[in-house]
């Protein structure tokens, strides 16, 4: 018995149509990889897509609850991530209170309680600044709220608003397209200023962003967004238009981001998870200005409607 997406033909052929170009792909850059390290880095970046494309698809064809249940699970992936980054994995106590905040998350938006998931930052900085009175220590304790606090914003609350995203009509579709529009907004604009990048506005914070790229990668999005409008539960210009805007700005706003911290730390990613290169954080923090950005705004955009 076929459950969820399987059974919806939009799915269906969204994900034949981007498995059958991302192998294609694949096979022609697996020849071209010796050429140099421009196409050895766009191999590494296809294996991973060879690899999270199928299991992205996979979990949001299941049946509800899962979909939500995937989309907690890989916030609390890129908690984790964070704490590791930033040399926090240690201190389990703020560690696990995040990880409780997140599932804790994940449940109010599966029960509907919109207004308790919008208090919850409150909620859980008081939480965590119980914490240093619980073990009676004061040892960079201001540090260390600051940084809990930072990772269960961007992957609790933020990231979270893509579960909101989930449990509107047709929300699973939505968010997968969200997804696709937003990595292929990374990927271009990578691979733009790899070719022809000069101008180079955030030198400091990430080589790889350059306006040219910026540029290429914005078009092409606005385009792909376009041609899988399909997957939008309303298909009128101003939500696919919204999408691509969303998800070309701030996508690339939320990695920049995540780079600032890199460079403060002196790290050169955020570790190894996924088959090919990067790991889960690097997939991720262009949704955590995404999710909350496009959710309002998709809200917006139907009372206006």
């Amino acid at each position: 018995m076929i459950y969820g997406l399987w059974n919806n033909p939009r799915y269906v052929e969204t994900a034949g149509i981007v498995l059958g170009a991302l192998i294609i792909l694949s096979v022609i850059t697996f020849f071209l990889k010796r050429k140099g390290p421009p196409y050895t880095s766009a191999w590494a970046s296809l294996q991973s897509w060879l690899f999270v494309a199928p299991l992205l698809f996979a979990c949001f064809a299941m049946p509800k609850p899962w979909p939500l249940l995937f989309v907690t699970w890989v916030g609390v992936l890129g908690a984790k991530t964070f704490f590791q980054m930033v040399g926090m994995y240690h201190r389990s106590w703020f560690v696990w209170v995040t990880y409780l905040f997140i599932f804790g998350m994940g449940h109010l938006i599966y029960r509907g309680q919109i207004a308790l998931f919008d208090l919850m930052p409150m909620i859980f900085l008081g939480v965590i600044c119980l914490i240093p009175l619980l073990r009676n220590s004061a040892t960079q304790m201001i540090q260390y709220i600051s940084l809990t606090l930072i990772a269960f914003i961007f992957w609790g609350w933020s990231y979270m608003h893509m579960g909101r995203l989930l449990q509107v009509e047709g929300g699973e579709l939505m968010v997968l397209y969200l997804y696709l529009l937003t990595e292929v907004s990374e990927n271009v604009s990578w691979a733009s200023s790899k070719l022809f990048g000069r101008y180079r506005p955030f030198s400091k914070i990430s080589n790889k962003v350059t306006v040219e790229g910026m540029i290429v990668a914005f078009a092409v999005t606005m385009l792909v967004a376009w041609g899988l409008r399909h997957l939008l539960p309303d298909r009128s210009e101003r939500f696919w238009i919204a999408s691509g805007i969303v998800a070309a700005v701030f996508g690339r706003v939320g990695d920049l981001i995540i780079n600032v911290i890199r460079r403060d730390l002196g790290i050169k990613n955020t570790g190894i998870f996924i088959i090919g290169r990067d790991g889960v954080l690097t997939r991720i923090d262009k949704l955590i200005f995404v999710g909350p950005m496009y959710y309002y705004l998709y809200i917006y955009l139907q009372q206006i409607n």
